[in-house]
C-alpha cells in the first residue's frame, strides 16, 4: 500500500522536473532575451506554472534578468552548468584530439572557447612546440571585443541581443589596435558577419595575431569557437586566414561530436 501511494507523488516530481528542463532548454534556444509571456506561450504551461518556474530558476542563479528587464536569459549557474559538461564529459578526450591534430597541421597554438557574460572563457587549448609562444592556460577569461572568438561571438547575436551587450561593454584599450568605440565595432562585426571568420590584429595583446572559426549546433547557431594565435614574428594576419580551411574541417568535427 505505501508504494501506491508513493507513485503519484514520485510521477508528479518527475513531471515537475520535466518541466523545468524543458524550460531550461527552451530559453536556452533563444536568441535573446524570452519575456515569461513568450516562454509561456512557447513551452505551452499554464501562465502560473511558467511563473512560478521562472521565479524559482532565478532565485537560484539558472536564469536572470536582462538588463533593463527585456526578459530572461541564461543564468551564472546555468552557463556553469553547460561549461561543465563541455569541459568534464566522456568526448573530453576525443575534442582535446581534434584541437592537437589542428593544432599540429597548423604548428600553433589552437584553442576551443565558449562564451559567459561579456567575456569568452578558454575550454580547451593545445600549446604550438616553439619556445616563443603566448601563455593563456584552459580556463583563461578574455575581452570580446578585442579577441577574434569574442567578436566572432558578437557577430553571430541577433539584434535584440546584441544591442544591450554591446551597450554594457567597457571596450577598454588594451593595444593601439584595439577598437574602442561602438560603431568601429559594428562595421567590424558586420565584415565578420559576411566572412564568418573573426580576426585579432594585435587587438588584445601587442605582437598576437588570431583567427577563429565557429563550432555550430545542428541548427548552425554557435556555441564554441575554434581559434589559432601565433606571435607576429612567426604568422601575419594574412597567414593566419590562410590556416582557415584546416579550422573549420576540425570545427565541423567538434561540432558532429558535440551531437554524438
Amino acid at each position: 500500500m505505501q508504494d501506491l501511494k508513493e507513485r503519484p507523488k514520485t510521477a508528479a516530481a518527475k513531471t515537475r522536473s520535466a518541466r523545468v528542463l524543458q524550460l531550461l532548454e527552451l530559453i536556452a534556444r533563444q536568441d535573446g532575451p524570452a519575456s515569461v509571456q513568450e516562454i509561456t506561450e512557447q513551452s505551452g504551461l499554464p501562465k502560473a506554472t511558467a511563473y512560478r518556474i521562472c521565479a524559482m530558476l532565478e532565485a537560484d542563479g539558472f536564469l536572470r534578468r536582462e538588463m533593463g528587464g527585456r526578459g530572461l536569459v541564461a543564468g551564472p549557474r546555468l552557463l556553469a552548468l553547460a561549461h561543465t559538461l563541455l569541459g568534464g564529459s566522456s568526448h573530453a578526450a576525443a575534442r582535446h584530439a581534434i584541437l592537437a591534430s589542428a593544432a599540429r597541421r597548423i604548428g600553433e597554438t589552437c584553442n576551443l572557447t565558449v562564451p559567459d557574460g561579456s567575456e569568452m572563457i578558454y575550454l580547451d587549448r593545445v600549446e604550438s612546440e616553439w619556445p616563443l609562444r603566448l601563455q593563456l592556460p584552459t580556463g583563461t577569461r578574455v575581452p570580446l571585443h578585442c579577441t577574434a572568438s569574442g567578436k566572432l561571438f558578437l557577430s553571430s547575436l541577433g539584434p535584440a541581443a546584441l544591442k544591450p551587450l554591446l551597450a554594457s561593454l567597457a571596450l577598454q584599450r588594451r593595444t593601439e589596435n584595439t577598437i574602442t568605440d561602438v560603431e568601429s565595432l559594428r562595421t567590424a562585426l558586420d565584415q565578420i558577419r559576411e566572412t564568418g571568420i573573426g580576426t585579432d590584429n594585435e587587438e588584445f595583446l601587442e605582437g598576437m595575431v588570431a583567427v577563429a572559426v565557429p563550432v555550430t549546433d545542428s541548427a548552425g547557431r554557435l556555441f564554441a569557437t575554434l581559434a589559432v594565435h601565433a606571435p607576429v614574428v612567426r604568422m601575419s594576419i594574412e597567414q593566419a586566414r590562410a590556416h582557415v580551411p584546416v579550422l573549420r574541417e576540425a570545427a565541423a568535427q567538434l561540432a558532429a561530436l558535440s551531437e554524438a
